[in-house]
């Protein structure tokens, strides 16, 4: 028997993303699907430096000289990184910019370290999803720089039904989801989802 996959914030996220996307694509039945009027940013913004992390994404700290306190590790499910020495430190809703901060003050405050100079790297981004037209829809490991294009190339590209050069982004920022108008070279973060719409036969 396979073994139950839990549930994390980004699948969960997926899951309701899901059901209000076959929502919208349901209502829009008789009279096409059209496109969202706003257009997708054509820029983003650095990953490594915006990403907010979360439960279960791994992560590479550095201390300098400190090999003892330095290597991967993964947010455990309450978003708590435990480190050698140091214990438990609460990581998520911070970047990993402020997560360094974060454990530079605590080893300062508990005397393990004068000066600690701290790095923290993400490796493992939460997925993107592809859903609509395309041959193998479902959930992806992110990677830096990718596009819509390679998304859906990750989804095994369009089907024979699928419309092509322009799809729904659907992004959540600060909370709020939005749809967003795209084309094959907007670039994706992490958690997007990237819907490919029937094209008019």
């Amino acid at each position: 028997m396979d073994p139950i996959r839990k549930p994390t914030p980004a699948r969960n996220r997926f899951i309701a993303l899901a059901a209000a996307a076959s929502l919208g694509l349901l209502t829009a039945c008789g009279g096409g699907i059209s496109l969202p009027g706003d257009q997708a940013p054509a820029t983003i913004a650095n990953p490594a430096e915006t990403y907010v992390l979360e439960p279960g994404n791994r992560i590479r700290v550095t201390v300098f000289n400190q090999p003892n306190l330095s290597g991967d590790f993964q947010l455990d499910p309450g978003g708590a990184l435990t480190l050698p020495l140091i214990g438990s430190v609460p990581s998520t809703g911070v970047t990993a910019r402020g997560l360094a901060e974060r454990l530079e003050e605590r080893m300062k405050r508990d005397g393990y370290l004068l000066e600690p100079r701290v790095t923290v790297e993400v490796l493992t981004f939460n997925p993107f999803y592809v859903m609509g037209e395309v041959r193998a829809p479902g959930e992806f490991p992110y990677a830096m720089g990718m596009t819509v294009l390679s998304a859906i190339a990750r989804a095994g590209g369009y089907d024979y039904r699928g419309r092509q050069g322009e799809v729904v982004l659907v992004r959540t920022s600060g909370g709020k989801q939005q749809e967003f108008r795209a084309n094959e070279r907007t670039p994706i973060l992490p958690g997007d989802i990237v819907r490919v719409l029937e094209r008019n036969f």
